[in-house]
């Protein structure tokens, strides 16, 4: 395994040797003796880390040359981290150096341990900031579509069968667990559609009491029941020419099933007390957490209304069933939810990539952004955290219907760390190895043996 590169910006060539010395061991050294040749090292985007004594040429008892580098390091660099070496009695100038940009800091006379500590620390997190930075380029680069993210072959069915099915007028069905993403199909849908600028129009049939859903649907005319005091317009007519969804379609009531398959078939409507027959052109978009094939069969739901609405089914996967796309999900919230909140240069914890990938997601895709939100609501410090996320007393629910043999049981954690150690290396094995502490190839044998894909 090559060395990680460190550049070390110092104008004693005693001082440079004796770092050199004590670090040859872990690191790749390279020297720069002033800021000229730093600012060249630095631009070069080889150096994970650098090191910068502040007294450099041709002020060398002044800090102000190293003080003016790290002003301009974000202009040569985004990535490189730099800690600055300062005497003891300069506290009030690591401070200010730290203020420009510094990573940390470590004081003279250089005690090489605890610069060891600094230094491992320093590399880790531009390590953590790659992983994030590749993984902010996956979300942007994966075929999402409009808002829908997801690299996984499932999704990107999900995507294909969206795409043909937007431009026509049938009716569709999306299936799929609380939290998958189904108003969020119906957005996309619509908005691929020709109808996208007309309205769409949602209605929650879960939401709605009883007595007052066929309003809501429907409309009324004025005086037709005890305080219809003014005419009211319907979900259907409020979506004339666009769409309506229907979410959550199989908690409507059966009398209401009867009068909303009328209206389908027929294309056409009457508020509740009126007389008038009022002609619609609306799309039908319906879902459901619910199992319709059941409910049909124990009479709960009609099967001439699920046939009806059933011309285009979509199913969405839960999040568990797309484990390609938990981080890619996961940075893509950060993200957004971090600039909507005027936060930046947040990134997840090496733990925390791990928590999330592990974790069964039962809320699904929901969850995930929510415990994201809670997450950047109250982290203290560079990284989100396992307990920021709520995750560290997390554990799936168990069951004697579900439990595993021993052989079992370790051949799927086996998997599982494998699969989560390539996914947070981009597929790098000698890092891979590293994160599960063993050796390469010990790490190739396991990936064989559970036919895991690196390409």
């Amino acid at each position: 395994m090559s060395k990680k590169k460190l550049l070390i910006i110092e104008d004693e060539s005693s001082v440079a040797k004796q770092l050199k010395w004590s670090l040859n061991d872990i690191y790749a050294i390279t020297i720069a003796p002033d800021a000229s040749k730093a600012r060249g090292f630095l631009s070069s985007g080889e150096f994970a880390v650098a090191t910068l004594d502040l007294g450099l040429p041709p002020s060398p008892d002044s800090p102000e040359q190293g003080l003016k580098l790290l002003q301009e390091a974000p202009d040569l660099t985004t990535a490189t981290k730099i800690i600055v070496i300062t005497g003891n009695a300069e506290q009030e100038i690591a401070l200010q150096a730290v203020a420009l940009g510094a990573h940390d800091f470590c004081s003279k006379p250089i005690d090489v341990d605890m610069l060891k500590v600094i230094l491992d620390r320093a590399f880790a997190m531009h390590d953590l900031e790659t992983d994030n930075r590749r993984l902010h380029e996956q979300t942007m680069a994966c075929s999402g579509l409009l808002g829908m993210i997801g690299i996984s072959d499932v999704m990107q069915k999900v995507f294909q069968l969206i795409q043909k099915i937007s431009g026509k007028d049938y009716p569709v069905l999306i299936t799929g667990a609380s939290g998958t993403g189904k108003e969020v199909a119906a957005n996309i849908i619509h908005k691929l559609s020709p109808r996208s600028s007309k309205p769409l129009v949602i209605i929650n049939c879960g939401a709605i009491p009883e007595n007052l859903i066929e309003s809501e649907l429907f409309g009324h005319e004025k005086g037709a029941f005890t305080g219809a005091t003014e005419q009211k317009k319907g979900k259907f007519e409020l979506a004339d020419g666009g769409t309506l969804f229907l979410d959550e379609i199989g908690e409507l009531p059966l009398n209401m099933q009867v009068k909303l398959l009328r209206a389908l078939q027929e294309g056409t409507i009457e508020r509740i007390g009126g007389t008038r027959t009022i002609h619609l052109d609306v799309r039908i978009i319906a879902a459901t957490n619910a199992d319709l094939n059941a409910a049909v069969a124990e009479k709960k739901f009609r099967e001439d209304l699920f046939f009806r609405l059933n011309v285009v089914p979509v199913e969405l996967p839960l999040l568990s069933e797309r484990p390609e796309d938990i981080m890619v999900l996961a940075h893509h919230f950060l993200t957004t939810e971090a600039r909507a909140a005027n936060q930046s240069r947040v990134a997840f914890s090496l733990s925390a990539m791990a928590a999330l990938s592990a974790h069964p997601w039962p809320g699904n895709v929901r969850e995930l952004q929510n415990r994201i939100r809670r997450a950047l609501t109250i982290f203290d410090g560079q990284s989100i955290t396992v307990s920021d996320l709520g995750l560290n007393d997390a554990e799936p629910e168990s069951s004697t219907e579900s439990l595993l043999t021993l052989k079992e049981a370790r051949d799927q954690a086996e998997r599982r760390c494998v699969r989560q150690a390539l996914l947070h290396t981009g597929n790098n094995i000698s890092r891979a190895a590293k994160l599960l502490a063993i050796s390469r190839p010990t790490l190739h044998d396991l990936i064989n043996k559970h036919g895991i894909e690196t390409g």
